[in-house]
């Protein structure tokens, strides 16, 4: 899964449709639990799959406007595969278009039911969520008394209200996925779950990872796809999507990696299998499983940041900016901008000495791996602070400090032979 600007989404989107066999995600959640936006981690959506082809072309969404847009169906005319892609196709730029235009979820997602056999399940962190087409699909609504609704809506539009939290869950079965069709009672367990855990006040980004678990687990629509922290742009991009076309992604409840909790080393299976110890510190490696892998990564957390500087070696410089950007990150994300300015910040108040302010181009950031390496360049000779920003010319202060310089050793030596003039002076007035 990648973030990527509208306009390049749809033609990678383009591309690969030419290029593949069709996909239809056949596990589609949306989950709010922080409906004004502030949490980190309030609203999380995902997608999984016993078909091939996962996240290739069925998960989009703008990290920019907050929305995420889950698509699947294929069209039962009977035509070519890329014909068949084509209604998605249609139906998922019209969907954007319409979110970009201020739609309401509702009518955004009001836009499946106009081709046959597609299906939309569409969302963000303060637009709310809905989800219509095909069958399959379930609104979890929980009220602020901890009241929890869960509504299937085959054959109608499942709306979960803006400042609402909650949920849009779809889930069906898989041709040739060798486990019963068990899709229904799996879809209210989970939905059941999903209410459950946002009335308990789990962040939406752990409660995706168990709905993972559960529904890989019990229905066999198992292959990642992945997920996304929609607040804070956070995906776990190709981690358990195929790496060749017209093959299933990683199983999202199989153990994907070892890790050492306290180093954090860690390998990814299969070559795990030749790990038991750490080979940095000897220490034992814990099984994580795909569901707790995604959770991790996509998850925001305080000290969750790894912060890199350059430039400098002074450890103080070192400690101070990774306390600042981790509560920058536990704040807003892991936003460039906003990171930028609680250092420079941090620099303006002297809690950060020796070096210039920075610019948001000075901050790499991988939200993969959570890193974030921010590029300092040291003052001269030995400064501890920036030179002040002042509108006149720093020539004209240097003229000004000359001409003071001089007017002050005038006046030393005026104190100093101060005797000595008055009496000369007194000698002339005698002589006059």
């Amino acid at each position: 899964m990648r973030n990527v600007n509208i306009a390049r989404l749809l033609v990678l989107f383009i591309t690969t449709l030419v290029m593949m066999n069709a996909a239809a995600a056949t596990c589609n959640v949306i989950i709010i639990t922080d409906p004004t936006g502030q949490d980190p981690n309030g609203a999380a959506a995902g997608s999984m799959s016993f078909d091939s082809n996962m996240f290739e072309s069925t998960f989009m969404n703008s990290p920019q406007d907050k929305f995420a847009i889950l698509s699947g169906g294929a069209d039962t005319s009977g035509a070519s595969t890329v014909v068949n892609d084509t209604p998605r196709l249609q139906m998922i730029v019209q969907c954007i278009n319409a979110l970009k235009s201020g739609a309401t979820t509702e009518s955004a997602a009001s836009i499946a039911n106009s081709f046959s056999g597609q299906r939309l399940v569409i969302g963000g962190p303060t637009i709310g969520a809905a989800i219509a087409g095909t069958s399959g699909n379930w609104l979890i609504e929980v009220a602020n008394d901890g009241t929890i609704t869960i509504t299937p809506t085959t054959g109608e539009i499942g709306v979960l209200p803006p400042g609402t939290k909650g949920a849009v869950l779809h889930l069906l079965h898989t041709p040739g996925n060798p486990q019963p069709d068990n899709t229904t009672a799996v879809g209210l367990a989970a939905s059941e779950m999903i209410g459950e855990q946002i009335r308990d006040g789990y962040p939406a980004t752990q409660i995706l990872a168990n709905t993972f678990k559960m529904v890989a687990s019990q229905s066999g629509e198992q292959y990642g796809g992945g997920g996304i922290n929609l607040d804070s742009g956070i995906s776990t991009e190709d981690t358990f999507t195929p790496s060749q076309l017209n093959q299933t992604g990683f199983p999202m409840d199989q153990p994907f990696e070892k890790v050492d909790n306290i180093s954090g080393w860690g390998i990814t299976y299969p070559d795990a299998d030749s790990y038991t110890t750490s080979p940095i510190d000897n220490n034992p490696l814990t099984v994580v499983y795909a569901y707790q892998a995604l959770e991790h990564y996509i998850t925001v957390e305080p000290t969750n940041a790894s912060v890199t500087t350059y430039g400098t070696d002074d450890p103080g410089i070192i400690d101070t900016t990774q306390s600042v950007v981790e509560s920058s990150v536990s704040k807003n994300g892991f936003d460039a901008t906003l990171i930028a300015s609680d250092i420079n910040k941090a620099i303006s108040s002297g809690l950060l000495i020796g070096v210039n302010p920075v610019e948001p181009d000075d901050i790499h950031i991988l939200t993969y791996t959570k890193q974030v390496g921010i590029y300092y360049t040291p003052l001269p000779n030995g400064r501890t602070a920036p030179a002040w920003n002042l509108p006149i010319s720093s020539s004209i202060l240097d003229t000004i400090g000359n001409l003071q310089t001089a007017i002050g050793l005038i006046m030393v030596v005026l104190v100093l032979f101060r005797s000595t003039l008055i009496s000369s002076f007194s000698r002339r007035r005698k002589k006059l």
